[in-house]
């Protein structure tokens, strides 16, 4: 029944989230921008599960999610700090999907997310000056984050795998789209699409544990 009620109240924050980025007030963006991630974590921290180890790695990423979302939203610009954080959050996802299993090195669940990391680098490489290594580092990161999800529900089936899978895609897709707007091409619905996927990302990976 908890999961239920939470997810309800994770859908209502991020839609309040998301609405007052383009409307205001922006006090609703520094009210419900963390609660919304917060939100999320809870509904990881009060799964039942017979992978602990799991759930605290996922529960790491989350907390540092948390903490990039809080840089990412601060009147200056912390892209930096924010970036470092959510790398961290990547690591933890990538120890919590080879958790049990090890690392996975099946070649073909990684094709589609390298396809996709070259073309953005592709895009992006002009545009980024001196964020280019840090970027770089950053993509890398979480190319292996979403390869080794896709490869763990390749080996394990199930719908835990399965979820963790389809959030890792829905956060490289997230990130991309920040990227191209920070970086090329800003467009109007570029919050929207971020968030959006951003949170239904979060949700799934708490929803695996």
């Amino acid at each position: 029944m908890l999961v239920p009620i939470l997810s309800a109240l994770i859908l209502v924050s991020a839609a309040i989230h998301i609405r007052a980025e383009y409307a205001g007030p922006k006090v609703r963006v520094y009210v419900f921008k963390p609660l919304t991630t917060a939100l999320i974590l809870l509904l990881a921290a009060t799964a039942a599960t017979e992978t602990p180890a799991y759930r605290n790695a996922i529960l790491a990423g989350l907390a540092f999610s948390l903490l990039g979302d809080v840089f990412l939203m601060l009147p200056k610009d912390r892209f930096i700090p924010g970036l470092a954080a959510f790398l961290i959050a990547h690591l933890w996802y990538v120890a919590a999907f080879t958790h049990g299993t090890g690392f996975h090195t099946a070649v073909l669940p990684l094709l589609p997310y390298l396809a996709g990391g070259l073309a953005l680098m592709f895009v992006l490489w002009p545009h980024l000056g001196k964020m280019r290594a840090p970027v770089l580092v950053y993509g890398v990161v979480i190319v292996v984050m979403g390869w080794q999800a896709a490869a763990r529900w390749d080996a394990l089936g199930g719908t835990g795998p399965l979820l963790a899978a389809l959030g890792a895609t829905l956060f490289i897709v997230s990130d991309a789209t920040l990227a191209l707007n920070r970086f090329a091409r800003p467009f109007p619905a570029a919050q929207a699409l971020i968030l959006t996927t951003y949170y239904a990302a979060q949700w799934m990976i708490a929803l695996s544990v």
